[in-house]
């Protein structure tokens, strides 16, 4: 387990359109461009092993691409190299961050200095949410995957852990990249289940004013 004091001040940093990751929770990515592809080599020479997850801020106006302030960093848990010299990952949630500064350098990848200062409860344990119902979110959920088309393993949702239910949706379901920032964002399990809720209400009344689940 990575402690407050292994977590480095400046990580490489990975913009991925809508590729969500949460801590605790687990991320499988195909790497395969020369720039991550030395991105990687490196993280994996480091003791920590962290790529930061972060999602492009594209400004009207602005010149190359930016980056959300907020994102959150992996450890490499997992790797396999292919035939052709492609990557299959998984990188395990630690901790978000806050980017302070972008940092010039060689490295054909970006890096940032970070602050890891008001995620403590990212490094602990697994959270809980003491006001979850699960009937009314399930049979929510159940009324959007009917909208969409969508299957799923429907007892192994109503056996699952709070956390590992409510951030594998954030993760998996299609929402656009605010909407992913916003579930990142979250300070807590019990705000990220509103949110996710507020998001799949939304997606089912097509914008319309209706009552949302709390």
């Amino acid at each position: 387990m990575i402690r407050p004091a292994d977590l480095p001040d400046m990580i490489a940093v990975f913009p991925l359109p809508g590729a969500l990751l949460l801590p605790r929770s687990r991320l499988p990515l195909h790497i395969f461009e020369p720039r991550y592809l030395t991105m990687l080599d490196d993280a994996l020479k480091t003791p920590e092993r962290l790529i930061g997850m972060v999602q492009p801020n594209e400004v009207p106006g602005r010149e190359g691409i930016g980056l959300q302030t907020i994102g959150c960093a992996g450890r490499i848990t997992q790797f396999s190299e292919t035939e052709d010299n492609r990557y299959m990952i998984t990188l395990t949630g630690v901790s978000r961050f806050r980017i302070q500064d972008e940092v010039d350098g060689f490295a054909p990848y970006r890096r940032c200095s970070v602050s890891w200062d008001g995620f403590d409860r990212d490094l602990g344990r697994t959270e809980h949410d003491e006001a979850f119902h699960r009937p009314a979110f399930l049979a929510l959920l159940k009324r959007y995957f009917e909208q969409l088309e969508l299957q799923t393993d429907w007892e192994t949702l109503k056996d699952a852990d709070d956390e590992l239910l409510i951030n594998s949706l954030s993760m998996l379901l299609d929402f656009g990249a605010e909407d992913k920032q916003a579930l990142l964002e979250a300070p807590s399990l019990s705000t990220r289940r509103e949110t996710l809720v507020t998001l799949l209400e939304f997606a089912l009344r097509g914008g319309g004013g209706e009552d949302l689940i709390q």
